[in-house]
């Protein structure tokens, strides 16, 4: 990643497969079955747009944070990685995130869904590790377009979510889940190393 372009296609790539709204689209009908067309719409848009504002602040106080709770960088990779490795690990088995609603409540939680599906806890870290990396003016604003990109991409995928999910089939989607979960957990290995091999190498020469 020596090159603006290469760290941008790395920050879109895997912010879009942490992010997951492939995996998200049945999700997101079954929590609008209730709601028309416009109002459906009318969620996408704010869903996609909250959760690109909490990510986007997320990885601007990041440094903030890391500062304020005295948190190192290469601990917070390490977390990470365990965390996203997580996520991949039941995206490779097909695993929908549980959820345990009550019928009064799914038109509520519908106009909440951007922060536990859009801009989970994997998103955050992947952000906020890629920022971390971003060592250049030009790195970071790739980080904040590939951010603004990524959920441009999952308002449209909501948006025609009911035609996307007859076309693709369970199936088609299980599949996509389940490679997008493999992809993670690479993504989380990588994370976890490069976090790992500081801190054993200051433990051993300190030895």
């Amino acid at each position: 990643m020596e090159t603006v372009f290469p760290f941008a296609l790395w920050c879109f790539t895997s912010l879009f497969t942490i992010t997951s709204p492939l995996s998200t689209m049945p999700v997101f009908l079954t929590m609008t079955q209730s709601l028309d067309e416009k109002e459906r719409r009318a969620v996408a848009i704010r869903s996609t747009l909250v959760a690109c504002c909490a990510l986007l602040l997320f990885v601007l106080a990041g440094q903030f944070l890391f500062k304020f709770f005295g948190i190192s960088t290469n601990g917070f990779r390490i977390v990470g990685g365990i965390i996203i490795f997580r996520i991949g690990f039941d995206m490779l088995q097909a695993k929908y995130t549980p959820m345990n609603l009550r019928k009064e409540e799914i038109k509520e939680y519908a106009n909440d869904v951007s922060v536990p599906l859009l801009c989970g806890p994997g998103a955050i870290a992947n952000a906020i590790v890629l920022m971390q990396e971003a060592h250049s003016f030009e790195m970071k604003t790739a980080l904040i377009v590939a951010i603004v990109l990524v959920y441009v991409v999952t308002f449209c995928l909501l948006r025609w979510a009911g035609q996307l999910v007859k076309f693709i089939g369970e199936t088609g989607n299980n599949v996509m889940m389940r490679l997008m979960g493999l992809i993670l957990m690479v993504i989380a290995v990588e994370c976890f190393v490069s976090g790992a091999r500081p801190i054993l190498t200051e433990i051993l020469h300190g030895s």
